[in-house]
C-alpha cells in the first residue's frame, strides 16, 4: 500500500478524510473529487452503489434530458439512452440536448458527447431508435438496474411497463409535462392514484385493462387553462426539466440505497 494510503495524508501534507481510502478487501477504486459533495448525503457506501449501477432513459427530450444528466452528475455508472429524434429548432426552448450547434444531431449522440464531458467514465449506451415491439429485443434489460420513462408515445409506455414488469427492473414513469406552467404542481405518486392528468388517466386505464401492477411515477394536479388546446401540446423549460430531476431524485435515492 502507498504511503499516503496507509497514513491517511496526501502527498502534500494535507489530512485525507477515512472515508476517502481505498477499500482494498472489496478491490473498489477511489471515490473521485467530483462526487466528493454527495457523500454527506449518501454516504461512500451509497456513492460507490451509483458508480456500479446502470440506468436507462428512454427518450431524451425535455424531460428526459435532465433525468439523464442528472443521473451522471450524479455518478451512474452506466447509462443506456434511447431517443430516435434528431435535436429541431423547436426543442431550444425546453431540452438539455438542444442548441443551434446540435440542431440535425441525433439527440443520442448529442447527449453522449454532453455526457463524457461531465463525467468521463460513465459508459453510455445508445440506441438511436425507436422503442417498440419491432426493437424490443436489442434492450438488454436484464443489465438495467433502473428505468425511467421520458417518452409521451402511449403505446410505448404501456409496452416499457409490461417488459419492466417481465423483467422485474424497477421502473417511474413521467405523465404529460406540457401544457402546464406550474412546476409545483408536480407531485410523485403512483400510477393508480393519479388524478387530473390526462396522460395519466389513458395510461391508468390502459394499465387496469392489462392486469399491470402499480409503478411510480411523477404527474402534475394542474388543470390546463382554458385557453390551451390540449390537441397541440406546448411547453416551457421550467416544468419538463422540474419533472426530470425530479425522476432522476428518485432514481438515484433508489440506486443509492437510500429508499
Amino acid at each position: 500500500m502507498a504511503e499516503e494510503e496507509r497514513t491517511g495524508l496526501f502527498e502534500d501534507g494535507r489530512q485525507k478524510d477515512p472515508g476517502l481510502l481505498r477499500d482494498e478487501n472489496r478491490n473498489e477504486p477511489e471515490i473521485r473529487p467530483q462526487f466528493f459533495r454527495e457523500i454527506p448525503l449518501f454516504k461512500e457506501d451509497g456513492v460507490r452503489r451509483l458508480n456500479r449501477a446502470s440506468a436507462a432513459v428512454f427518450g431524451i427530450g425535455g424531460v428526459g434530458s435532465f433525468a439523464a444528466e442528472a443521473l451522471v452528475r450524479s455518478g451512474v455508472g452506466t447509462l443506456y439512452v434511447c431517443d430516435s429524434d434528431e435535436v429541431d429548432i423547436t426543442n431550444l426552448n425546453r431540452q438539455l440536448v438542444a442548441c443551434h450547434s446540435t440542431v440535425g444531431l441525433l439527440k443520442t449522440e448529442v447527449f453522449r458527447l454532453r455526457a463524457a464531458d461531465i463525467d468521463p467514465e460513465c459508459r453510455v449506451e445508445t440506441f438511436p431508435i425507436r422503442f417498440s415491439e419491432e426493437t424490443l429485443d436489442r434492450f438488454p434489460f436484464e443489465k438495467f438496474d433502473m428505468v425511467l420513462d421520458c417518452i409521451d408515445d402511449v403505446p410505448a409506455k404501456l409496452l416499457l411497463a409490461e417488459t419492466c414488469q417481465r423483467y422485474n427492473v424497477p421502473l417511474i414513469m413521467a405523465m404529460g409535462a406540457g401544457n402546464k406552467l406550474d412546476p409545483t404542481k408536480l407531485e410523485t405518486g403512483t400510477v393508480y392514484k393519479t388524478s387530473v392528468c390526462p396522460l395519466a388517466r389513458r395510461i391508468r386505464r390502459e394499465f387496469k385493462a392489462r392486469g399491470l401492477k402499480d409503478v411510480k411515477c411523477v404527474f402534475s394536479r394542474e388543470e390546463v387553462g382554458e385557453s390551451v388546446d390540449p390537441r397541440t401540446p406546448s411547453s416551457v423549460a421550467f416544468v419538463p426539466s422540474v419533472m426530470g430531476l425530479i425522476m432522476a431524485g428518485e432514481a438515484i435515492k433508489t440506486l443509492a440505497g437510500l429508499i
